[in-house]
């Protein structure tokens, strides 16, 4: 090992340390872990973005017994230390490089793959893809899965409806907690903090373009409104647009908006969300980012094969494509995911919730997996409720309780008014 991948690593487990301080649900999963030992003998594959808060998990699952295999589920998104402190000083087999290419990605991906899983944690479903595309031979050992996103929940919905999910995987994503805790307050608060180190902008009195209006574009919008920014939604959902309308947001389609916006953040998980007849309609100087899923939402080959100029890195996290009539176009982190590879992802607080849930789901999993027929698991009620009362306890709040009375009123039909 060379010096500076001992540096790397050095710094790698100051931060994972950092983060460690406010996952306290993590903590004590990880205590018990080490006492109960529920994960001895499986192999655990998982494609996460590598960070501080990704780290505290894998270690949650080593205490379990876990044999731990790593990739990046965003290039941009790796933080090297910290896959070098998860290697070097945890002995994790870590396949992960900040700023990859196509290639060297999809080998990482391959080299985990190749351990054998019992239990996949995935981040849009490449892991389990792949295990269903071109690696059915390794389908018979693996016990099930969890599922960290909406696009890859999606995709997992579509497979168990054809009949084509080989194991149960449990919908992380879906859970309510996650959804209002980490969704809306972790991805709002992240993204809006990317952009703001990226490019310096005032919001106050900018008007800013949220596509979609689901649990995480909720959270972008309410935070730009909050710094001052007037918040333009669009929407392809008759529901979510009203639901955007009665929050007090203007509703319009994107070609209409386009004209309107100062910047952009795609949170859909779809594709062409942002593409050429809105990039016609755009102001000078007008600012793109994704905070969704894949790098497809804005369509980013389309200024590649139509600018007349590209000047990379203008910023950190910043790439001007200057058009032909004169105008340029701001894009954020390539177009990948912008909290993540223009910023630190959501806090640890709030992934401490999440990887909290699928340290239980795993266990979960692994006490219950062959009793489980193929398809796609809600997270189990009593994990849910239980992550929200340790979040509640680690944040000193403290709640009523019904008395027997109340009790029995709520779950009786017998009584009246």
């Amino acid at each position: 090992m060379s010096a500076a991948e001992e540096s790397l690593s050095d710094q790698g487990l100051l931060r994972l340390n950092w983060a460690q301080r406010a996952m306290p649900a993590l903590v004590q999963i990880r205590e018990r872990f080490e006492r109960s030992r529920p994960l001895d003998g499986l192999r655990v594959v998982a494609a996460l973005h590598v960070t501080p808060e990704t780290a505290n998990l894998m270690l949650v699952l080593q205490a379990g017994g876990a044999e731990l295999h790593l990739a990046a589920a965003n290039p941009l998104s790796t933080q090297d230390d910290i896959a070098a402190a998860l290697a070097n000083r945890f002995g994790i087999d870590v396949q992960a490089l900040r700023g990859a290419d196509r290639a060297t990605y999809d080998g990482h991906l391959e080299q985990v793959m190749t351990a054998g899983p019992h239990l996949v944690l995935d981040d849009g479903c490449d892991l389990v893809g792949r295990l269903h595309t071109t690696h059915r031979e390794l389908l018979p050992s693996v016990l099930g899965g969890c599922e960290q996103t909406t696009t890859g929940v999606v995709r997992l919905r579509a497979m168990s409806a054809e009949s084509a999910l080989s194991f149960p995987v449990i919908a992380v994503n879906d859970s309510p907690i996650q959804q209002s805790f980490a969704n809306r307050h972790g991805t709002g608060q992240s993204t809006v903090d990317a952009i703001i180190r990226s490019t310096n902008v005032l919001l106050a009195g900018r008007t800013v373009v949220v596509a979609g209006y689901g649990n995480c574009g909720k959270g972008v919008a309410d935070r730009a409104r909050g710094l001052g920014a007037s918040v333009i939604v669009t929407e392809v959902d008759p529901n979510r647009a009203l639901e955007a309308v009665m929050a007090g947001f203007r509703v319009l389609p994107m070609l209409d908006a386009a004209a309107e916006g100062d910047v952009f953040v795609t949170v859909t998980g779809s594709r062409g969300v942002l593409a050429e007849p809105h990039f016609a309609a755009m102001k000078d100087n007008a600012i793109l980012a994704n905070s969704g899923h894949f790098d497809l939402e804005i369509d980013v080959a389309w200024l590649h094969a139509h600018c007349v100029d590209l000047r990379a890195g203008i910023r950190p996290h910043v790439d001007e494509y200057l058009l032909a009539d004169g105008r340029r176009l701001l894009v954020l982190a390539e177009g990948r995911l912008v909290n993540l590879a223009a910023a630190e992802g959501h806090p640890p607080a709030v992934m401490d919730v999440s990887f909290a849930g699928q340290a239980l789901c795993v266990e979960w999993l692994a006490a219950n997996a062959g009793t489980l027929i193929p398809g796609v698991y809600d997270v189990p009620a009593q994990i849910d409720h239980g992550l929200a009362v340790l979040q509640l306890a680690a944040m000193g709040v403290r709640i009523d309780t019904l008395d027997p009375a109340q009790e029995a009123y709520l779950t009786s039909w017998r009584y009246g008014g």
